[in-house]
């Protein structure tokens, strides 16, 4: 049934959302589903409603509506299944609706919904800084603030470099992403349309490209020329780059780049909004290259769905007092009852082992590609569940992810030319054979009608 809003301009039909149409659990299907046109008439109904009330600067990717999901599987308004291999943006590490995720959200929920840790001592606010730093890639005490996402706490981990260093200039990379806000956006530099007419930025940010290319740029031209190496509060890196097109950095890179930051007195932040969490196999990116960062942030997959973002910093370099950051709704907690029983998922529940895993069938399976599509295909690239094609354009990615979409198969584009594999960690053989076959089907559609 239909609900209708009388609004001022026209008369928009507002389509609630059908009955699940499934017999059985939707997590149990290897097989996407499609039942309607995608967009479906729900579906298309519903996009009009929103356009009319939504901010335009919202970067739709294709036109989905979900309405329900579990495990690896998505459904839409008009019933159509997916499998989901874009996690809500590298987001549902455990799957959708994960029960032991539910199950601490409702209890969680019905105890106590909201309480500002900033100015009191919300239990378990604590609790889940304690887990965090036993977590942590670093040698040594640690030390937890929580934010609501993962641009947050970037902006306080710019806010602390420069409070406990006394230094103003903030080091970032070509490529890189750190979010919208106003401090992040600054540092964020993966593509252009992001800083327009936001200027002027935040001052005192550096760029240079990722990976030891970038480090030779870094010694040879910035500290040389522009502006001395004391002079740096931080370098903030992403171990692997995520919307920058799944940027996997040479071997030299992080370890010199830990060495350049030892040498002068830099700190060295890991933002692993993206890639941590268990996504490449590891509970963080960086331990791929053994480095130890000064901090480290995490987000999106830290509460399976729910808004939390998480600073980790080393003790000594926590200088700063009551006041000086803090959130109101940082560290909610619920968000925190769903980050506890992540954790619980990743260490226990062999999700880590599954990322591993199941990321090297899908380079098994699409690593060939280049070499059968040479025009088309570029590259295949990633670690673990973060993985990444790369085209001949950008206007070949997002055929083929429309492609991909239309059969059931949810990717997201990255960079300038790159598809994007971000799966929950919970996906199955048979669903990653599924999905890597329907995407070869879909770049052998684009491919002919080349």
């Amino acid at each position: 049934m239909s609900q209708t809003l009388s609004l001022l301009a026209a008369d928009v039909q507002v389509p609630d959302a059908p009955a699940p149409m499934t017999p059985v659990p939707l997590g149990s299907h290897d097989e996407p589903s499609i039942r309607t046109a995608v967009p479906g008439p729900l579906a298309e109904a519903h996009i009009a409603f929103d356009e009319m009330y939504t901010s335009p600067s919202l970067p739709r990717a294709y036109a989905i509506v979900p309405v329900r999901g579990e495990g690896t599987v998505i459904e839409d308004i008009d019933g159509n299944r997916f499998l989901d291999f874009s996690a809500g943006i590298a987001v549902n590490v455990t799957g959708h609706c994960h029960p032991a995720v539910v199950e601490a959200i409702r209890r969680q929920a019905g105890e106590l919904l909201h309480y500002s840790a900033s100015d009191f001592y919300l239990p378990i606010y604590a609790h889940l800084a304690a887990e965090l730093e036993r977590l942590a890639p670093m040698a040594g005490k640690t030390r937890v603030f929580l934010g609501n996402s993962g641009t947050e706490v970037v902006e306080a981990a710019l806010k602390l470099s420069r409070h406990t260093t006394g230094r103003q200039n903030i080091i970032g990379f070509l490529g890189g992403f750190h979010g919208r806000t106003f401090g992040s956006v600054s540092l964020t530099a993966s593509k252009a349309k992001y800083h327009a007419h936001f200027s002027p930025l935040l001052p005192g940010i550096y760029h240079v490209p990722f990976g030891s290319e970038g480090l030779d740029e870094l010694e040879q031209r910035v500290f040389h020329r522009l502006m001395p190496a004391d002079e740096f509060a931080a370098v903030v890196v992403e171990p692997i780059q995520g919307e920058g097109g799944i940027v996997v950095p040479d071997d030299d890179f992080l370890p010199r780049l830990r060495r350049i930051c030892d040498e002068h007195g830099i700190l060295l932040v890991a933002d692993e909004v993206q890639s941590g969490m268990g996504r490449t196999g590891k509970m963080w990116a960086i331990e791929h290259w053994g480095v130890e960062p000064d901090m480290l942030l995490t987000a999106k997959g830290l509460a399976s769905g729910m808004p939390i973002g998480a600073l980790i910093a080393k003790e000594h370099l926590m200088t700063w007092g009551a006041g000086a950051h803090g959130s109101t709704f940082g560290g909610n907690p619920v968000s925190c009852a769903a980050a506890l029983a992540t954790i619980d998922l990743l260490e226990h529940g062999g999700l880590m082992e599954n990322a591993a895993e199941r990321g090297a069938q899908i380079l098994r399976t699409l690593g060939p590609l280049a070499a059968q599509y040479p025009g088309v295909v570029r590259d295949v690239r990633g670690v673990g569940l973060l993985m990444g094609v790369q085209f001949d354009s950008g206007a070949t990615a997002a055929a083929v992810a429309h492609a991909a979409f239309r059969r059931g198969i949810l990717v997201l584009t990255a960079g300038d030319d790159v598809v994007r594999m971000s799966p929950p960690l919970v996906v199955t053989e048979a669903q990653t054979a599924v999905a890597a076959r329907i995407f070869i089907e879909s770049i052998e559609e684009v491919a002919a009608s080349r």
